[in-house]
């Protein structure tokens, strides 16, 4: 075999030069085939006087003396938060270029790119990860160890080609993405909640917790924000449904957004956040920064945890209190999952109307419950009839959003609360998800949301305030001939 076919064989077995090899899973909640090990092939180097090895040796070898050599020449240029990250990528692939001349490794010219590129994915980015997270069409990572790395296309899961080539190799990486936003994680610290530069949520967890070596999930942000009209075109909404949450927000109407994990919450907020008029002022507040607003009035509020000795810890619930001083119009809370459910509803209760926020619960009726447990975390001695009249006067409407069973993200339901009867918060549907019409050939859902044609009380609110809904938005639509009684 010649050089050149042993370095393409070297090529196309090891992980990070190979394509998204993606295969998709026979059905929806089939066993996720598991990846093909790689053949041996012959080492960089001439035919004949050495013995097979795997590629991943023999490539290892050159990036490993590649990033020594480069560590030697740069030195602590290669973080000085000072330089341009452009000219920071241009001296590193300047310097890979002359290793690799001093060398004298025989590549290709493409191969030579190649394994320049991998390289300073290595040394500035995120090694194996990086290829995924510039793929557009990937949405979420998930590494189960070293060896297994998922992604998400299109709502469902799929297995990769790609690895790292230990668990330490992983836990660098780890490293890296929580350093970089000043958190830490080790044996004390196992478990550790970050974001990318761009706003990718990360969750890691190393052991001991994670039996079977370090776990990592990114959920990918679009580089640009999806809009109103993007959910429109996924069918994730009508363009009725988006008039009525135009309309509510403009109107000041306090909203939560719900829903399950990965279900679209975060950029429906976003979505919502856009409809807010541009001379407000806005606090947001989250665990890790993921929003994207479009405005400019924006004051972002972050939570920090303990350092290393356990002190420091500024929780979303203090966030929450202080920014009713800081002059809010609107309060976007990116999650409530604790105490802070209560500060939030005496927000909304105390003059800034208009705050949006998301809980996790799988229905509207689920939210409302959710929300009255979250109150009870906050230690306050509170009579469940008094939290539930705080929710009933704080909370105008909820949106549901569902993952179906085709991955397509919908919204299920655009519920009014319209207040208490007896013990009971009171919920009214103004949009709802019809099933009815089944699936297709590929497995695709075909229902849509219908209103239900009644007719909100926020209507009379919005119409106070000078916002008209054209009449026939809450006109039910007549039933396919297939369906009526």
């Amino acid at each position: 075999m010649s050089l050149s076919n042993r370095l393409e064989s070297a090529r196309l077995a090891n992980e990070s030069h190979t394509p998204l090899a993606l295969t998709p899973p026979p059905t929806a909640t089939a066993a996720i085939p598991a990846a093909p090990k790689p053949e041996s092939v012959r080492p960089l180097g001439h035919p004949g006087k050495t013995p097979q090895v795997t590629s991943p040796d023999a490539l290892a070898g050159i990036k490993q003396r590649a990033a020594e050599q480069l560590t030697a020449r740069l030195g602590s240029r290669i973080t000085d938060s000072s330089l341009d990250e452009g000219d920071v990528r241009r001296m590193v692939r300047e310097a890979l270029g002359d290793f690799i001349d001093d060398a004298h490794v025989p590549l290709t010219p493409e191969e030579r790119r190649r394994l320049i590129r991998e390289i300073v994915d290595e040394v500035l980015g995120l090694g194996p990860l990086q290829r995924l997270l510039d793929d557009p069409l990937v949405t979420e990572i998930m590494v189960n160890g070293a060896n297994k790395i998922y992604v998400e296309r299109g709502g469902r899961l799929y297995l990769t080609g790609t690895t790292f080539t230990s668990d330490s190799h992983l836990r660098r990486v780890i490293e890296r993405i929580v350093s970089r936003i000043g958190r830490r994680i080790d044996e004390s610290s196992p478990l550790v909640d970050a974001r990318l530069q761009d706003g990718s949520r990360v969750n890691a967890v190393i052991p001991p917790l994670a039996v079977d070596g370090p776990t990592l999930t990114i959920r990918k942000f679009a580089a640009v924000p999806l809009t109103v009209e993007d959910l429109i075109g996924f069918d994730s909404l009508s363009p009725a449904m988006a008039k009525v949450l135009d309309a509510c927000v403009k109107a000041r109407l306090n909203i939560i957004v719900s829903g399950g994990t990965g279900t679209g919450k975060t950029t429906l907020l976003n979505v919502l956040s856009s409809f807010i008029p541009d001379d407000e002022r806005i606090v947001t507040i989250e665990d890790a920064v993921e929003l994207q607003l479009q405005q400019d009035h924006v004051v972002r509020l972050e939570s920090r945890p303990a350092n290393i000795e356990g002190r420091g810890a500024v929780d979303i619930r203090d966030l929450v209190r202080n920014s009713l001083r800081m002059r809010p119009d609107r309060i976007v809370v990116g999650e409530v999952r604790g105490g802070e459910a209560l500060d939030m509803l005496q927000a909304m209760n105390t003059g800034h109307d208009g705050s949006i926020s998301t809980v996790h619960a799988n229905s509207p009726r689920d939210a409302v419950a959710r929300l009255e447990t979250l109150v009870l975390m906050a230690g306050m001695d509170l009579p469940l009839r008094a939290i539930r009249e705080q929710i009933a006067s704080a909370v105008h409407l909820v949106v549901q959003l569902s993952r179906l069973k085709d991955g397509s993200r919908r919204v299920t339901h655009i519920t009014e609360v319209l207040g208490m009867e007896g013990d009971v918060v009171t919920l009214q549907d103004a949009f709802v998800f019809d099933y009815a019409a089944g699936v297709d050939s590929h497995g695709r859902i075909l229902g849509k949301t219908v209103t239900t044609g009644v007719r909100p009380r926020f209507v009379d609110r919005l119409a106070d305030l000078g916002i008209a809904l054209p009449p026939e938005i809450f006109t039910p639509q007549p039933l396919p001939l297939g369906r009526r009684a």
